[in-house]
């Protein structure tokens, strides 16, 4: 709720300096701004065209609102409802994790190790909004990609964007691979890995907590998909998870152990290590 004491904002430029002065990011108050005035959020070069317009007061009174509640730590996709991956648009909510864009990393690995099969078959597991699964159909629309996410409210969303973007992936609820069927030539998952004690916690408040904590080291669900996934790849499949930043070491020690080949991890924009991944022997 908007403070009593809330003033109306003049014009446009007056609402970015408001939210300045409350501690957003430059980029984060305008794309509310823009989301508040029904535009498209990344129309930032409207923006600097028009900073001088005036805004209208239930316009000032509902950016404010934005405003405090990303202060308070809700991510700017649940306050707009959309968040762009991998070129397509995703309606999300506090249901689903908010994508990250270095999980693209993990979508660009998995195109490539499928890039010299036809039809392939891809599982996506713990697909959230549906980011993974519905970036490679809709890159590869010859494959055959299932989604399993535990949580009905998950599968609500994703199957929702599915349906929006108009892209045939099949769902399914499960926890990770009990009850799937089938061999796959890629299985990735981007899938909970922060410890449950880290202080980190604490500013992801607003995302389901089942989506990002993993037991006390934080490599439980890995563990389990690590010991579920070899026996539904197809020889020479891979399996390529996310993990946090530091990792990457017990990822590739819980892969080779698994009876895996070509174990390695792919870094991030910024340089750290995001993923690892292994593929089942051809013999």
């Amino acid at each position: 709720m908007i403070a009593m004491s809330a003033l109306p904002l003049p014009t446009l430029v007056d609402a970015l300096n408001y939210a300045r002065s409350q501690g957003l990011a430059r980029i984060d108050a305008q794309m509310l701004l823009l989301h508040t005035l029904g535009s498209p959020v990344h129309d930032r070069a409207w923006l600097l065209a028009h900073d001088t317009d005036a805004l209208p007061v239930a316009a000032s009174a509902a950016f404010q609102a934005l405003c405090q509640r990303r202060a308070a730590g809700e991510p700017v996709a649940y306050l707009t409802g959309i968040k762009e991956f991998y070129g397509l648009p995703l309606h999300v909510d506090a249901r689903v994790l908010d994508p990250r864009p270095d999980t693209e990393i993990l979508v660009d690995w998995a195109l490539e190790v499928l890039q010299t099969g036809t039809a392939p078959q891809v599982l996506d597991l713990g697909t959230g909004s549906g980011a993974i699964a519905l970036a490679l159909q809709h890159q590869r629309p010859d494959a055959q990609v299932l989604a399993v996410d535990a949580s009905p409210d998950a599968l609500t969303v994703a199957q929702a964007n599915a349906q929006r973007l108009g892209l045939a992936v099949q769902f399914q609820q499960g926890h990770w691979l009990q009850g799937v069927s089938g061999l796959f030539d890629a299985i990735v998952s981007n899938p909970p890995y922060i410890a449950s004690a880290d202080p980190h916690l604490a500013a992801l408040q607003h995302e389901p907590l089942q989506a990002l904590a993993s037991g006390p080291d934080g490599l439980d669900d890995i563990r389990q998909i690590v010991a579920q996934a070899p026996v539904h790849l197809r020889l020479g499949g891979w399996l390529l998870l996310e993990h946090g930043w530091d990792q990457a070491a017990s990822v590739r020690a819980l892969l080779a152990a698994a009876g895996l080949c070509e174990v390695q991890t792919r870094c991030d924009l910024a340089g750290t290590e995001r993923c690892t991944g292994a593929r089942r022997p051809l013999a």
